[in-house]
């Protein structure tokens, strides 16, 4: 099968360690939501699904086939699809999934759904948008929600939630506790004439960190979970999840005065020697860390990468690393290379994890 060399490990031990670092910042009573969308932020969302499910009380996933995995797999906790789409419904239901309804054309249909089965109580999620302006009914909504909700016995609110905008900005604090006000307001409506009392939860990983006074009943923890807290101070005590490796294909000898890579971007100035490494802008790796903007690590030693990623390959630098073909090539290990990479790569650390492509073999650690 030529089975690809590249390997994403992912450390059990370490994501158990993050999700307990956030559950002893919660109240005893606030539920914990375990994010595992994008296949969990780049690992495996099964297996993190696998790691954790004792351990949280939801699950969230982005779409319906990535909740249909955790239930063919085994995971039987609540799963909550946070983005679902009209013609996936039937499969939600199937599977058992709760859907977040977001505006009139989705609750319209998941309630046509519901009362053609028929369904009973089967619980519904309702996303208010305060702020974000990504997904989200208006405050002004509630009554029309409220009104076709209480006309039917198909459906159950388990839960009403927003979205914080900038939880992580202390710049922005303002305009998150407005939104945290709003929300709290659009709560005290639905309360009021529900008739009932769904759970309510608008902190994500940053609001964790810096709104606990608003955790609610419950609390979605994402890119927490995988050791990054969007705080330096909050992060190291953090565990990395993700370690990236691969190995060296072929070393070469370059010349002074012979190039390295397409457009013959890197030129040897001295006698170098070049490692090749199986991995490469299909992988995830960012062409921005080409031209020595990026590293790796080879017998613990900085291999700066030299001339253009490659779709499937890099070059680096081993002329003062002993190394031979055939070593291990750490890509990433710990959080702080992750910035880095991010930085060099204008980017996040969300987007260097969720790229790591699913060609690369991914070995749970424990």
């Amino acid at each position: 099968m030529n089975k690809h060399v590249t390997v994403l490990e992912i450390d059990a031990k370490a994501l158990l360690h993050n999700l307990n670092f956030f559950k002893k910042k919660l109240a005893e009573n606030t539920k914990l939501l375990a994010v595992v969308k994008a296949f969990g932020y780049g690992s495996d969302g099964v297996e993190v699904a696998k790691i954790v499910k004792d351990q949280v009380d939801y699950f969230a996933v982005a779409y319906a086939q990535e909740g249909i995995a955790l239930r063919e797999a085994g995971i039987e906790t609540p799963i909550l699809v946070l983005h679902p789409q009209i013609p996936n419904l039937e499969a939600i239901v199937a599977h058992r999934l709760e859907p977040n309804l977001y505006n009139f054309k989705i609750f319209d249909a998941f309630l046509k759904l519901a009362d053609e089965r028929p369904l009973m109580n089967y619980p519904i999620h309702i996303k208010f948008n305060t702020g974000l302006n990504r997904l989200g009914f208006w405050h002004t909504d509630v009554p029309t929600l409220i009104a076709a909700i209480k006309q039917s016995n198909n459906v159950k609110v388990q839960s009403v939630f927003s979205h914080l905008a900038a939880s992580e900005d202390p710049r922005e604090q303002e305009f998150t506790v407005g939104q945290i006000n709003n929300f709290a307001y659009i709560v005290k409506q639905l309360y009021t004439h529900l008739g009932y009392e769904p759970m309510i939860h608008i902190l994500n990983t940053s609001g964790v960190v810096n709104y606990a006074k608003a955790q609610f009943d419950m609390v979605r923890v994402g890119i927490g979970l995988y050791g990054f807290a969007n705080d330096p101070q909050e992060t190291k005590h953090l565990k990395n999840t993700h370690n990236l490796k691969s190995i060296i294909s072929q070393i070469h000898q370059v010349e002074p005065g012979e190039t390295v890579g397409y457009n013959r971007a890197f030129v040897a100035s001295r006698a170098t020697r070049s490692a090749t490494v199986p991995i490469g802008h299909a992988d995830g790796i960012s062409r921005r860390l080409g031209n020595k903007n990026g590293f790796v690590f080879i017998n613990n030693k900085p291999a700066p990468i030299i001339g253009n990623v490659c779709m499937d390959m890099i070059m680096v630098d081993v002329t003062d690393i002993e190394c031979k073909e055939g070593d291990e090539v750490v890509i990433f290990n710990h959080q702080q290379h992750v910035e880095y990479m991010a930085h060099k790569s204008e980017t996040i650390p969300y987007e260097v994890l969720t790229a790591i492509s699913q060609r690369v073999e991914r070995v749970v650690k424990f």
